[in-house]
């Protein structure tokens, strides 16, 4: 096994980029959802990005190990993907872009807790199960209390796509347990990504065609934007994403992930003139310290052991 290094400025450079790409995708497939609804404009560009992964394939020589099993885990966590964003392309019909970015970054809780049930090197601690209890705190807080001139800002029914938003961070974490505890971990990081991406592409076609979502207008915005989430979302940040996987410590990355929702309500504030209420900030705020307690335990601990052997006896 490779060993990992702790992070560098090449790596916080990269999850600073990586962040900012992840944050405002929401906030692309909003502003454009006029012209063309989000789960048809999701479906494109998973469809154009397995294209690419699957060139990318050819060109390294590398094959599907339809032997080794893995297609079986290799369709579920195409279903998953499927499911995570149809769910989020949904929601972004009922709520704001800045809702959505945060409900679906909870998704490492859900995560955490299907490992502890799966994996026993995965078990939580007491701390990762009290940043459990303040995400959770934190949801709820976030669904209370909208001011009503927000909510009509905000979507049709936002309350229903902050619920959607969430069911897409339980399929997000599902994926994660899949690919964990199946024989995806040991696949390649192509591999993994391309049955997401064409299964992406042919659930979502096929919802998009069922819910009458297949109109689109060729717009400058809609040109764009799918280029954008193709190439830099669905393509290079996924990739460069696993690249930092395999050559940093994880925990780490964890940490600096949480800028992505920090920047996906910035974003949908500064370029959508979203709305924010005080109940969905303070509850954003928990949800963010949650999920820090529970992805960054290893490191906060590593940290703790380093201070007490520094502290003068």
């Amino acid at each position: 096994m490779n060993q990992r290094n702790t992070i560098d400025g090449r790596a916080g450079a990269m999850m600073l980029v990586l962040c900012a790409i992840w944050g405002v995708q929401q906030v692309v497939l909003k502003a454009v959802a006029a012209d063309i609804a989000p789960i048809l404009q999701i479906a494109f560009r998973s469809g154009l990005a397995a294209i690419m992964v699957g060139a990318l394939m050819l060109i390294r020589g590398e094959r599907m190990s339809l032997h080794g099993g893995a297609w079986r885990p290799g369709i579920l966590v195409g279903v998953l993907f499927a499911m995570e964003f149809l769910l989020v392309g949904e929601g972004l019909r009922y709520t704001s872009a800045s809702h959505m970015v945060m409900f679906l970054y909870t998704a490492p809780i859900f995560a955490a807790l299907g490992l502890h049930w799966k994996l026993p090197a995965e078990r939580l601690h007491a701390m990762q199960w009290v940043g459990i209890a303040i995400a959770f705190a934190g949801i709820v807080t976030a669904f209370t209390g909208r001011n009503p001139d927000a909510v009509s800002a905000a979507g049709s029914n936002p309350l229903l796509g902050d619920l959607l938003g969430v069911a897409g961070g339980m399929a997000w974490g599902a994926t994660t347990v899949v690919v964990r505890c199946s024989r995806l971990a040991r696949a390649s990081v192509t591999e993994t990504l391309l049955y997401q991406l064409v299964g992406g592409f042919i659930l979502l076609m096929c919802a998009a065609l069922l819910l009458g979502q297949t109109g689109f207008t060729m717009t400058p915005a809609v040109w764009g934007s799918l280029i954008f989430q193709v190439v830099l979302v669905s393509f290079a940040s996924f990739l460069a994403w696993f690249w930092l996987l395999r050559h940093y410590l994880a925990s780490r990355l964890g940490v600096l992930s949480f800028m992505t929702p920090l920047f996906g309500i910035s974003f949908g504030v500064l370029l959508l003139g979203e709305p924010l209420e005080k109940n969905f900030i303070s509850g954003g705020l928990l949800v963010l310290i949650g999920i820090l307690l529970v992805s960054g335990y290893e490191w906060f601990r590593q940290l703790l052991v380093r201070y007490k052997q520094q502290r003068p006896r």
